[in-house]
């Protein structure tokens, strides 16, 4: 495979992060990557000597190279933020596979939640689904975040994903008082692909379905689904068919 650099995350096909893992050593060599996961844990030691810390946790695959990278410095604490409204399989491959020390926190979102904010169900468009790392994920994190006393919480978040990570540097603190650290801030998607190789991580079922790596670890109901929220329900169908009583719940509304 020709060595070339993967796109923004949004300009890519499911296709085209599958080719690359399946080339991903003649993209990153074990050296290379071993250098930067040295340069990495190096600048989480100087940047949370001396305070109390913690990790985001998803299960998706930034997130698991941030844990292990985490869990090679001493920094074992972690949430992960949750709803009613997950995949059965996701919250299984999550019992069996979440870091021992990592909190579990449920938001409550369900189905008459999802029936009374009908415009977050399968989201057309990119700020809709943003919404959706705001009423779980952030809201958990925020959560843990004031009942543990932290300092800092460390995410998975990166340049390369569009994600903001701070403005001169990339940790930052909200008009709520997190402080928020992104260490991986500038990996590449083949150095977090390689990592996942290298260090033989377990991913979930999602990177296994259509779509998997452009859409996530995301509750079922906040998969983004641009051209229709008809081939959202599809989606649903095929990875879970149970679920047939979930849209007609939404259809009686």
């Amino acid at each position: 495979m020709k060595k070339t650099a993967l796109k923004r995350k949004q300009n890519m096909s499911n296709d085209d992060w599958i080719l690359a893992n399946n080339h991903i050593e003649t993209l990153v060599s074990k050296e290379e990557l071993d250098l930067l996961v040295s340069i990495t844990a190096d600048e989480i030691k100087k940047a949370t000597e001396g305070k109390k810390v913690a990790y985001a946790w998803s299960g998706g695959k930034d997130s698991v190279v941030l844990g292990a990278i985490c869990e090679s410095v001493g920094i074992e604490n972690c949430v992960i933020g949750l709803c009613n409204l997950e995949y059965a399989a996701f919250v299984e491959w999550v019992s069996k596979n979440k870091p021992m020390k990592c909190t579990v926190i449920n938001t409550g979102q369900d189905l008459e939640w999802l029936k009374s904010h009908p415009n977050m169900l399968f989201p057309q468009d990119s700020g809709t689904a943003a919404k959706w790392f705001s009423i779980v994920q952030h809201r958990a994190q925020k959560k843990y975040y004031k009942e543990n006393k932290l300092d800092m919480l460390l995410l998975g978040r990166r340049k390369a994903d569009g994600n903001y990570v701070g403005r001169k540097s990339n940790i930052y603190t909200d008009g709520k008082g997190i402080t928020r650290f992104s260490p991986l801030a500038d990996w590449k998607h083949e150095h977090i692909l390689a990592f996942i190789h290298y260090f033989k991580l377990p991913l979930p079922p999602f990177y296994d379905w259509e779509n998997g790596f452009k859409c996530g670890t995301h509750p079922w109901a906040a998969r983004q689904h641009t051209q229709s929220k008809e081939i959202g329900w599809k989606e649903v169908m095929t990875i879970q068919p149970d679920l047939v009583n979930a849209k007609k719940q939404m259809e009686d509304r």
